[in-house]
């Protein structure tokens, strides 16, 4: 167990507008006209706290249903647990050796549900005894589990990136079903599962959303503007899905039911790469920056179409995932800079 005391930054920076391109299509239609998007200073608190283990390369971050922050060390084959209230860290080693933990979720009853994207398994951790168990999964086909997500049947879903196919595991049985994706080379990312039970995910080596049938595993493909590399995405209320376009520095919205897709330039311009992404209980987008130094914590508001951003205190050494809470906050975790955040409004 160790201790860290965490670093309370108060965020913020000077209003601006900028110009940005905001297209708007449906299926194939033309861009609209540019439009003026207002980007003013987030007011947020963000406490950081150094990993215990150098060069873990925190990952993927979760939320337990005791409000821990939970992390992925991918290099340091462990899972960690922050105390929010205290700050203490608590490391929990896993049983492969090397597994390269990645994705991360936390199941109803607390266990901690990982992707070993160097071991070909899915691990569930029990953080009241320490007991990993281990699902093996197809190497031919399943060799880097990436994301994972429950749907409300206690079913997870995952991605395997380079084995270009997505999966679904059974924790009441074990059984393990995989199902290639239909374009090659896709590399299926980030993950989510909407409100009617339907997993969606990100194809950032194409310009694809996927939709998985949750009886049949069919994957239905959505195409996305030319160009477009979605890489994490989130859920609305509404069930039209945000995503990260990390090569073109859009912010992108798919409304699954007309094909619709409305993009708005990230502020930090083309090539900011716009990576992890979440939405809070308000409705509000939240989504982190990776390529613009420091790195942003941003705050999208769908109903007003404006932006606000702050500069991470570490510099973030790039958000790969991040995750809202039940109260509001957002779970960061920050790869380069071995680090772990937490974002919080300032009231």
């Amino acid at each position: 167990m160790n201790m860290r005391k965490p670093i309370p930054v108060g965020s913020s920076i000077l209003a601006m507008v900028i110009c940005a391109a905001l297209v708007a299509l449906v299926g194939t239609g033309a861009p609209a006209t540019p439009a003026q998007t207002t980007v003013s200073a987030l007011k947020v608190t963000i406490r950081e706290w150094d990993v215990p283990t150098p060069r873990a390369r925190p990952h993927d971050p979760a939320a337990s249903p005791d409000g821990a922050l939970w992390f992925t060390e991918q290099e340091a084959n462990k899972l960690g647990r922050l105390d929010p209230a205290t700050g203490t860290i608590r490391d929990f080693p896993l049983k492969t050796p090397h597994s390269g933990p990645h994705g991360l979720v936390a199941d109803a009853d607390g266990n901690i549900w990982y992707t070993g994207n160097y071991a070909a398994l899915i691990g569930k951790l029990d953080p009241r005894t320490g007991n990993v168990t281990e699902f093996a999964l197809p190497a031919e086909s399943a060799r880097d589990p990436h994301s994972l997500a429950f749907d409300a049947k206690g079913m997870l879903w995952f991605t395997v990136q380079g084995g270009n196919s997505v999966g679904r595991l059974d924790p009441r049985t074990g059984k393990v079903e995989v199902k290639a994706v239909p374009t090659p080379h896709a590399l299926p990312y980030g993950i989510v599962v909407n409100n009617h039970g339907v997993p969606i995910f990100c194809e950032f080596g194409a310009n694809h959303l996927g939709e998985i049938d949750p009886k049949s595993l069919a994957i239905t493909e959505r195409k996305l503007p030319e160009g477009a590399r979605p890489r994490r995405l989130a859920v609305a209320a509404d069930d039209r899905v945000y995503y990260s376009d990390f090569a073109r520095g859009y912010l992108a919205r798919f409304d699954p039911a007309t094909g619709e897709v409305k993009e708005w330039a990230s502020p930090g311009g083309p090539a900011s790469q716009p990576y992890g992404i979440a939405i809070t209980r308000d409705g509000m987008v939240w989504y982190s920056e990776a390529g613009v130094h420091p790195n942003t914590v941003v705050r999208f508001d769908p109903k007003t179409e404006s932006f606000a951003q702050a500069p991470i205190p570490s510099g973030g050494g790039v958000v790969r995932n991040m995750v809202a809470t039940p109260d509001g906050r957002l779970y960061l975790a920050c790869s380069g800079v071995n680090k772990i955040g937490i974002v919080e409004v300032q009231r």
